[in-house]
């Protein structure tokens, strides 16, 4: 009984050991995501300042005019985690990306050597991998990263034109998360339209230095950052979020087992305790009964 016991003390010592784990990783979880988040609401800032110069460069040129294309170079860029503990975000992704059949022959660039591994599981090769970024400074080099591969794949294409597609991990409603398909390239041509039917709304007119044609590219390079920038700040928030929640999980089941262990470690002691009291009663009912045979045989013998 006694080695159960240590057996049952020994289970639950570990499995302190590793509650103290899981809430560190909770913890880690929330404070990484934090300057994410940050990260991504300062860029909304920066994205909304470009939305504006490039409203001003429509109100002061006229609206685009986008000749039809018939075959544009396509691309397929996918956001995935390399850090784990996070539950099948990679494979969400992956089935995201054969959710469009039509995308099987398409080049796609992916975030990550686990999501690689996601997509070859579901027989898509990617043509390029990039590793993520392990802070907010990694956020700049991700996205520079894919806006001078996709300027390149544009310099290459037959047609001179890109159509380009995003897919990253974002979070839904009760700490899901979900993926989301966003179109990057080319821009929203809606979009476009409404900013350059809106009005200059100040009486100072806005003026440029450089040539139109350097401006708009400027502006639309700037744009296409920024939206990379802030679905990668989305996605590693996302992740985050979901290794905290799976962290949650972990901490109810190890309490759960934690107070089963101590439930029945105070039962084998009190059983231990019951037994302890047992001997201790029939040593002192056969002490008793001892002492009663000797004063009736020395009462005999008198």
């Amino acid at each position: 009984m006694a080695q159960t016991l240590e057996v049952l003390i020994r289970r639950t010592d570990t499995m302190d050991g590793i509650r103290g784990i899981v809430r560190t990783m909770k913890t880690m979880s929330a404070i990484n995501a934090a300057p994410y988040e940050q990260a991504a609401e300062a860029i909304d800032v920066w994205r909304e300042t470009i939305l504006e110069g490039l409203h001003a460069f429509l109100y002061c040129n006229g609206p685009l005019r986008r000749d039809p294309v018939e075959a544009p170079q396509r691309v397929l860029i996918v956001m995935g985690s390399d850090h784990g503990l996070c539950g099948n975000y990679n494979e969400l992704l992956a089935r995201e990306v054969t959710r469009h059949t039509a995308l099987r022959d398409v080049p796609v660039i992916c975030v990550g050597a686990q999501m690689e591994d996601a997509l070859r599981g579901e027989e898509i090769l990617p043509e390029d991998v990039l590793m993520p970024p392990a802070n907010t400074d990694g956020l700049i080099r991700l996205s520079g990263q894919l806006v001078t591969r996709l300027d390149a794949r544009r310099s290459r294409a037959a047609s001179g034109d890109l159509a380009a597609d995003l897919i990253y991990m974002e979070r839904g409603a009760h700490g899901l998360q979900s993926p989301v398909t966003q179109a990057l390239l080319p821009l929203d041509p809606e979009m476009l339209e409404v900013m350059a039917q809106r009005p200059w709304n100040s009486r100072s007119l806005p003026q440029f230095s450089l040539p139109a044609p350097d401006l708009l590219a400027a502006l639309v390079r700037n744009l296409v950052f920024a939206t990379l920038y802030r679905a990668a700040a989305e996605a590693l928030v996302t992740e985050n979020a979901a290794r905290l929640a799976r962290m949650q999980q972990a901490e109810q089941s190890v309490d759960e087992r934690l107070e089963d262990l101590q439930s029945e470690t105070r039962q084998v002691r009190q059983s231990e305790i019951t037994t302890e009291l047992l001997d201790v009663i029939v040593g002192f009912e056969a002490l008793k009964g001892r002492d009663r045979r000797q004063r009736r045989d020395a009462e005999s013998r008198d």
